[in-house]
């Protein structure tokens, strides 16, 4: 018996993923039969109702919504950017420091 590859990871808009949700809401197919259809895998498909939940508020799991997932992602970023500035800035006032003696 061989196992399965993996799939491919693949990223999708959110206009697409929108739409998707939008099908499974509608109830005319289940969430596996809307995910087979498309080739996709039913927990993605869960994923993306659950998030699109999370955004409308209608789901309160404590999870994020993308705005703010797109916001942790921005600060978590220029906190990287700053961390780097600090370091280098670190390095500078020790190297002038020891120049100056």
């Amino acid at each position: 018996m061989g196992r399965k590859k993996p799939r491919a990871r693949c990223s999708f808009t959110r206009g697409f993923k929108a739409e998707i949700v939008e099908l499974c809401r509608r109830g005319d197919r289940s969430i596996g039969q809307v995910a087979k259809d498309f080739d996709l895998t039913e927990t993605a498909v869960r994923e993306w109702i659950a998030q699109a939940e999370r955004d409308a508020g209608t789901r309160a799991d404590g999870g994020l919504s993308s705005d703010e997932r797109d916001e942790l992602a921005r600060l978590r970023r220029e906190n990287r950017r700053l961390s780097e500035d600090v370091e280098i800035l670190g390095r500078a006032t020790a190297f002038f420091a020891k120049e100056t003696r």
